[in-house]
């Protein structure tokens, strides 16, 4: 067993998705037409709510904006968006775009994700997602071993034919014989889930839904005759909806109960000295030994305690403390008695440590696998020995370390060489792990790693025919930062191409939480390759590529070096001659919208457009939302004079100034985000507009155009569809070409 809960540590990240000739085009008669077309559309009121904080005045002029059910301001969103929409159609190369895109997504098969491998009566059982290539959404399977029948258990497109509304597996878990599984469903992008238990022998469901599942974190008893699952509390009239994610708690279900048989095993600001702002969470290992945990929010250190079963169900675990916060522990895994632990405690590129599980002491346990210029980013337990992922430069590794005594972990050699990641399920107690491989260059396949060190390919993701280009490249080098400081950047791009400045060059990043960039396989950027671009990924600090002291500069007060990392990446693209200002676009997600809100207001000149999805904006009100508290201890508190400091210095919306000609502008959102609130784009789309507005002698759209792309029946990204995901992809790149000047995407009338 092994415990990283992503769905409880992830509440505001972005998840990550695969990304994307002639004459240049005069912009003048397309920026014409933009502006005949926006003339007519509502401008934002002006009312303006000045807050103090620590002397400072701060400003927000669009604070209405944050109630987006009052009707002015709904009428103003459905304008704004409805008239982007059009915008976007009326891009000349959208539609074969867009069919570029759908081709090479139908190119494979089948898409297949999260699988989970568990023993049953007749042998190895696989569950895993796979969207075939005319499916729109993700369905549960079951496989009788790698070659034996395959079973559906749960197509979501079922609810959406009843109901109208698009719905989508959010996680699931398989007891540990695989006759049930616990499957989490939401509707709309909303992430609220709903947890259903299914037989998988009659496909029956068994009891009721549960509602306010949305976080998961589900775990078998090893009979498989309960479960354990976090459930947040009931909302109250007159509650503050900053409460919503407190409180929650764990609790236990047995298998055809419905909300009464519920049993409410843990609960925050209850149990364990855990205040209500953290969440609890449990993990039942095979042998029965249970681990509880405190979750702080994002933080990726927790806080643990251990019982066994019997206890629990009896109502008087006697939990036993194994460690806390300051001990800096990240992850967990058990075999039999003794318990591993990834730390970063004294070791900032991570060491794993291990002890007997009872008297677990982490300032006495034995360094097993010890820190190395490597960062130590997984493992895993297995029957026959422990897994370590580790990232060496761009590239993973996986290590093997038997569990006799003075054992040596050792590497396992790989087909690829890129990204690795340790499969979502962990068994302790099944020989070997799965694991995904995949490069810049080559599609992502699942391998099967076994008790003898063999890697062999399960087959259980279908290949396709693009799925190693021969003519792609990825160039990877240190950008020199503001600093000095060496920030990892890589280009990918077709053999051969020019340094001539001409390319349009698209540049990502995310750059929070400690999450990293890893060299992941797109089909979907293969088309952006194919429109003559160049894709350049950059991992600033605030990523994890280096570890945690990587991290740690470039988060709270040491924020700003993320933009300027980011600055300097594109500056380097720019003087080694990929692209020019004129042809470079920036473009990111969730809390990737501070990197490029923040790059875009502080070096204006430098881009020629940005792109911001589901964009954490609006930095200095964060705090007051649903997802607030849960990222305080990645962003900081307004709370303090430190944490207000830090926030307004990352919030885009505040760093907005009047005069100043910034790049043409794309917010995309879901107007259900859970995460983060639409209102970031709402607001930042309503300041942009009013600064260009006033550039242009108030005439509305006449310069770069600020577009907010609302998606009504869409939220944080989660769940989206094939359909939902390939139309924003083609949007996307689709105005960065036309806001690039090349050739085919120009605006028709």
């Amino acid at each position: 067993m092994s415990l990283r809960l992503c769905q409880l540590l992830c509440r505001f990240r972005r998840f990550h998705q695969s990304r994307a000739v002639g004459l240049l085009l005069s912009v003048v008669p397309a920026v014409s037409a933009l502006a005949q077309s926006a003339t007519a559309l509502p401008t934002a009121p002006i009312r303006n709510v000045p807050e103090t904080f620590f002397g400072t005045a701060v400003q927000d002029p669009y604070r209405d904006f944050e109630n987006v059910k009052v009707p002015a301001v709904a009428a103003w969103m459905k304008a704004h968006s409805d008239a982007a929409h059009a915008t976007l159609a009326r891009i000349a190369g959208r539609e074969a775009m867009r069919a570029r895109l759908a081709q090479y997504d139908s190119a494979t098969p089948a898409r297949v994700v999260d699988v989970q491998r568990v023993s049953g009566a007749a042998g190895d059982l696989f569950f895993f997602q796979r969207r075939g290539a005319k499916d729109n959404q993700f369905k549960l399977y079951m496989k009788r071993g790698l070659n034996g029948a395959e079973t559906l258990l749960f197509d979501p497109d079922q609810l959406r034919k009843r109901s109208g509304q698009a719905h989508a597996i959010d996680y699931y878990a398989a007891s540990p014989d695989g006759s049930k599984v616990a499957i989490g469903v939401s509707a709309g992008g909303s992430e609220e889930a709903r947890l259903r238990v299914q037989d998988t022998r009659t496909g029956r469901q068994l009891g009721p839904e549960i509602s306010r599942a949305d976080y998961g974190a589900v775990s078998w008893a090893p009979d498989g005759r309960e479960l354990f699952f976090v459930r947040l509390q009931a909302m109250q009239p007159g509650m503050a909806q900053v409460e919503r994610f407190q409180r929650s708690m764990v609790v236990a279900l047995t298998p055809g109960d419905g909300e009464k048989g519920l049993r409410v095993v843990l609960q925050a600001g209850r149990d364990l000295d855990m205040p209500p702002t953290q969440n609890p969470a449990l993990s039942v290992a095979p042998d029965g030994r249970v681990l509880a945990l405190a979750i702080d929010g994002v933080r990726n250190e927790f806080a643990a305690w251990h019982s066994t079963l019997a206890a629990v169900r009896a109502g008087q675990p006697r939990w036993q403390k194994l460690f806390a916060f300051d001990d800096q522990i990240s992850a967990v895994a058990l075999q039999g008695e003794r318990l591993f632990a990834l730390s970063s405690k004294g070791a900032p590129r991570y060491q794993v440590i291990s002890g007997k599980l009872d008297g677990f002491s982490a300032a006495s346990a034995q360094v097993v696998v010890p820190q190395s210029a490597a960062v130590i980013t997984a493992m895993a337990t297995a029957l026959d020995a422990l897994y370590v992922e580790a990232r060496d430069g761009n590239v993973k590794r996986l290590l093997r370390l038997p569990y006799a005594d003075g054992a040596k972990a050792a590497d396992v050699p790989l087909p690829v060489s890129g990204a690795l990641t340790l499969a979502a399920n962990r068994r302790a107690d099944l020989p070997g792990v799965l694991i995904e491989l995949q490069s810049w260059t080559r599609a992502r396949q699942i391998y099967g790693v076994n008790a003898d060190g063999r890697v062999v390919n399960t087959g259980l993701q279908p290949s396709g025919p693009f799925d190693a280009p021969g003519n792609l490249v990825a160039t990877e080098v240190l950008v020199t930062s503001h600093d000095g400081v060496q920030v990892p950047l890589a280009i990918v791009h077709k053999d051969g191409i020019p340094l001539d400045g001409n390319n349009p060059t698209l540049l990502y990043g995310y750059a929070a939480y400690g999450m990293t960039e890893e060299p992941v396989f797109s089909s979907s950027r293969l088309a952006w390759l194919d429109a003559g671009g160049v894709f350049a990924v950059a991992n600033p600090r605030g990523s994890g590529v280096f570890g945690r002291k990587w991290h740690e500069a470039g988060k709270e007060a040491t924020k700003p070096n993320t933009w300027l990392d980011f600055i300097a990446c594109a500056q380097y693209l720019v003087a080694q001659r990929w692209t020019q200002a004129s042809k470079l676009g920036i473009w990111g997600g969730s809390a990737g919208g501070i990197l490029v809100g923040r790059a875009m207001t502080a070096r204006p000149e430098l881009f020629a457009a940005a792109v911001a999805e589901v964009g954490a904006l609006d930095m200095v009100r964060a705090e007051t939302t649903q997802n607030g508290v849960p990222n305080i201890p990645e962003f900081g508190s307004r709370a303090t004079q430190a944490g207000f400091e830090a926030l307004l210095a990352m919030s885009s919306y505040h760093q907005v100034q009047g005069g100043v000609a910034y790049p043409a502008v794309l917010l995309t959102h879901g107007v259900n985000d859970p995460r983060v609130g639409v209102w970031n784009t709402t607001k930042m789309a309503a300041r942009l507009k009013a600064v260009a507005d006033g550039l242009n002698g108030g005439l509305a759209g006449k310069g770069r155009p600020v577009l907010m792309r609302l998606d009504y029946a869409g939220g944080h990204g989660i769940g989206a569809s094939k359909a939902q995901q390939l139309d924003e992809r083609a949007d996307i790149y689709s105005f960065l070409l036309w806001q690039m000047g090349v050739a085919g995407y120009g605006l028709r009338p």
